[in-house]
């Protein structure tokens, strides 16, 4: 298809726009604001309708609800791309999962929106594609390629949230290495996992390295490989993450937590992209990604000469700051419903819905834990609801709720069939009974 340079009209001539929305009383809002700002504005009510105009209004910024009748406005980003350059594309979406975030900035669009739309922010948002035009910035050349988070991966309305699938999509698209910073149980290893998911090295391996579970040595050894004898239980050699992960990602989990002598290993892998086994003297190649993630406050472990600060500058080229639950709690009843469905899978207990009074409680918790602790939560309420319904009697939070041990699932729940199981002196049918499992599934969860 032919590409057409619009940069000499629309950067230098005039300031068009083009809002699509199936919404005419949006449309009109817009239309308004932006004229007032000095933009010259053409309105369509479709895609289509956007498509039959589009080359005539030579439009400098296109902005475009997702969700119409007849083609989405992600199919309308698409074949922008494809057949125009130079013009700028902003979504928009009033839809509660933000999947077509990533979508949108991986396939080259230059800014996404949550609905409702404050035309001021519109106006803001216009001026800055505008300024970015007229000094020359154009985006980067993206493949069309249609992508989407899995369902109840990352879920949330919260404007910091948007920012962070923004910034997903946006990785996709290179290899830049990423610090993911963040209390436990925000999901940190879930936005890792976004990343490579929507990369084009999807295919190849994801690998999760918990860094406080292993010594030095095992870490070293399950990261570079080792050879046979190398150190007391090398019986044989064996090749390390960095190796097995080809092209794809490794994920460092807890990166704050590790000493000094292995950040001055990983630093070389970033800096020369090779490494040496454990016992080994000669060197090996990596083209694997690397993304770190860590709790810790890294600039106070810098000052207190427990992290060094060349390495921090290596893993931050891109850095995440994710927000704890307690700072976004208009995203908990979103959350808190979308994990019903794990619970059910995992609990067998048939909840469809949490009571408002059960909601209320849940909105005014702080979450110490995060969604971890949120989804903990709900599985106990799973268990002890005797209906469809988790109600506010069926909630333990608080101190009570959570302690350092209980961010643990599989932990939660055995440590609750085991109370109900004391409850019934030790009667295994009449407590699977009491939990509403068979008394198979009873023993599995023991």
């Amino acid at each position: 298809m032919q590409n057409r340079d619009l940069r000499g009209i629309s950067r230098t001539m005039s300031r068009r726009i083009m809002v699509v929305d199936d919404d005419k009383d949006a449309l009109e809002v817009y239309r308004t604001r932006l004229n007032h700002a000095g933009f010259d504005v053409e309105v369509a009510e479709s895609a289509e309708q956007a498509l039959s105009r589009v080359k005539k209004f030579d439009p400098g910024l296109i902005v475009t609800d997702v969700r119409m009748s007849g083609m989405t406005g992600l199919d309308l980003l698409s074949k922008i791309r494809e057949a125009m350059e130079g013009v700028y594309v902003v979504v928009m979406t009033g839809h509660d999962d933000m999947e077509t975030a990533v979508t949108a900035m991986k396939s080259g669009a230059f800014d996404f929106l949550v609905k409702p739309v404050d035309p001021k922010v519109l106006q803001a948002l216009a001026e800055r594609c505008f300024r970015e035009l007229d000094e020359d910035n154009e985006g980067p050349d993206t493949e069309d390629e249609e992508v989407s988070l899995q369902s109840g991966q990352l879920i949330g309305r919260d404007p910091q949230m948007v920012e962070i699938y923004k910034t997903i999509g946006v990785l996709a698209r290179n290899r830049a290495t990423v610090l993911i910073r963040g209390e436990t149980g925000t999901g940190k290893e879930v936005i890792a996992r976004a990343i490579h998911q929507h990369s084009a090295f999807s295919g190849e391996p994801f690998i999760a390295v918990n860094c406080t579970a292993l010594t030095d040595t095992l870490l070293e050894s399950e990261l570079f490989g080792h050879t046979k004898g190398s150190f007391t239980g090398a019986i044989s050699a064996r090749k390390g993450y960095f190796e097995l992960a080809g092209e794809g990602t490794i994920f460092l989990d807890e990166i704050g937590d590790t000493s000094p002598d292995f950040q001055t290993k990983l630093l070389r892998v970033l800096q020369e992209r090779s490494f040496y086994p454990v016992g080994g003297e000669e060197p090996r190649t990596t083209h694997a990604r690397v993304i770190a993630a860590t709790h810790q406050p890294v600039e106070q472990l810098i000052k207190e000469g427990r992290f060094r600060e060349d390495l921090y500058f290596r893993l931050k080229v891109v850095e995440i700051a994710v927000p704890p639950l307690r700072d976004r709690p208009g995203d908990i009843p979103l959350i808190a419903n979308a994990l019903l469905g794990r619970v059910r899978e995992e609990t067998h207990r048939e909840v469809y819905r949490i009571s408002d009074a059960a909601l209320e409680n849940l909105l005014s918790y702080n979450w110490p834990g995060n969604i971890r602790e949120l989804e903990n939560a709900l599985m106990r309420g799973a268990i002890l609801a005797r209906g469809s319904v988790i109600g506010e009697d069926h909630l333990v939070l608080g101190d009570q709720s959570i302690t350092s041990d209980d961010l643990t699932l599989g932990l939660a729940i055995t440590r609750h069939v085991r109370s109900v199981l004391a409850r019934c002196a030790g009667d295994e049918a009449a407590a699977a009974e009491l939990l509403g499992i068979t008394k198979k599934k009873l023993k599995d969860l023991l």
